[in-house]
């Protein structure tokens, strides 16, 4: 009798999964505000989640992705790319199946990635004329 084949990528589903929750659970401990998670699946291929958050200033923006990237790096074993930290209006974290921005209000206020990524309202088609 033949083993069963595995359910394809079922391993890399579980392991992006693992990284979108801890990426949130991270966030949720450094107390960041407003967060976001965009599921990119399907509809990009830079990566599978996208996660927006913003701090209340640069010190906590810079602190939340240190901690952030840290905290991939030990659980999960994965190096991170980040940009944007010396500064920290806007940083960026490249942790491949998930890309996460974190930002200072006002910087997330003016580049409103949120609206650029919303999927699911530009794809709705219009209500026709009864």
């Amino acid at each position: 009798m033949p083993a069963p084949s595995p359910a394809p990528h079922g391993g890399e589903i579980d392991e992006v999964g693992a990284l979108h929750d801890l990426v949130l659970r991270s966030l949720d401990d450094d107390q960041a505000q407003e967060v976001v998670s965009i599921p990119l699946q399907g509809k990009s291929s830079i990566a599978d989640h996208m996660v927006i958050a913003s701090g209340r200033s640069t010190r906590q923006v810079a602190s939340m992705a240190q901690k952030l990237t840290e905290r991939i790096k030990k659980e999960l074993g994965r190096n991170v790319r980040i940009e944007g930290l010396p500064i920290a209006d806007w940083v960026l974290i490249d942790a491949e199946d998930v890309i996460i921005h974190l930002f200072r209000p006002e910087v997330r206020t003016f580049y409103n990635l949120e609206r650029m990524w919303a999927f699911e309202e530009s794809a709705a088609p219009a209500p026709a004329d009864a």
